[in-house]
Formats: C-alpha cells, structure tokens, sequence
C-alpha cells in the first residue's frame, strides 16, 4: 500500500477491479422495503450485505404525521439516525421514560439493546430520516406490550464541552 493511493490489490494478493469493487451510488427508486420493520414507521435499505455493504446496514425512515412506533431495539446493532425534514421524538428506557427531540439537520445515536420508540412530533409533515447501523443483521427486537411512562422527562445531552 502506498499512503497517497491506497490498497493497489485485495487481501489476498490479487488485483482489485475498482470499477465494480469501488464507488456504488444506489438511486432512490432503488431502495428495498423487504427489510425488517416495526409498526407505524418504513425502513428501505440502501446498503446492506445483499448491496455492497460489509460491515453496515443504511436506509430510509418514514413516520407520518402524528404517527409513532412500537417499542423495539436492535440487539448489539447502534444506529445513528440523521433527521432530513420532519420534527422527531424519540422515548428510551425500560418504561419509555425519557424523551428527546430532534429536528431537519440533527443526528440521533441510539446504542445497543436501548428500548425505544420514535415518534413524529408533527401532525402535519412526514419525518423523513437516513439511517445507519454499525453491522448488517435486520435487527428488530418489537416489544409489543411494554407499557409506557405517562409522563417521560425530558433529557438534554450534555458534558463538560457541551452545555
């Protein structure tokens, strides 16, 4: 490897084929809704072990106005989601008991095993999202039946940086 160009061959010695090994734009109408799914939202996957991808999983969400998810989570797999147009609330913890919210341009992290719930706050506009997990199995673990706080606290993330 030289440290300006990168591998010039594959791991096992032989000459790598950037043409199909490389770049892979995957169009919008492209996207596959035979992906896991839990109730009140649509996941379509863009990447995965099918498409290209070797170690994530990415796609789309859409919740519609005023609509919300069942209680899940997703194993060992962490998500990140990216808010693209829309108001998201999320819920988290064994009782749904805290809550968050999330705007077009706002990055959410959901680690491993967290229960939780996304809701659209809005009861006009789509929440529209990107999503993507750090490894490639459809995890969805529905918690159907979980009882939820009826008054979850609000949380705001912060540190000794950020305040």
């Amino acid at each position: 490897m030289t440290s300006d160009q990168g591998p010039q061959s594959a791991a096992d010695g032989g000459d790598v084929d950037w043409k199909y090994h490389g770049i892979r734009v995957v169009r919008h109408d492209e996207l596959d809704p035979n992906t896991a799914q839990t109730p009140g939202m649509n996941r379509a996957a863009a990447l995965d072990a099918t498409r290209g991808a070797e170690q994530l999983w990415a796609g789309t969400v859409v919740i519609e106005p005023a609509a919300k998810t069942g209680a899940h989570h997703h194993g060992h797999v962490e998500s990140v989601i990216y808010v693209v147009s829309g108001r998201a609330r999320m819920r988290w913890g064994n009782s749904l008991e805290f809550t968050a919210q999330a705007g077009p341009g706002d990055f959410i992290h959901v680690p491993p095993y967290v229960p939780h719930q996304e809701l659209n706050a809005s009861n006009e506009e789509a929440l529209s999202c990107v999503l993507v997990r750090s490894g490639q199995e459809p995890v969805v673990v529905n918690l159907d039946g979980m009882i939820a706080s009826q008054s979850p606290e609000t949380v705001r993330w912060k540190d000794d940086l950020h305040s």
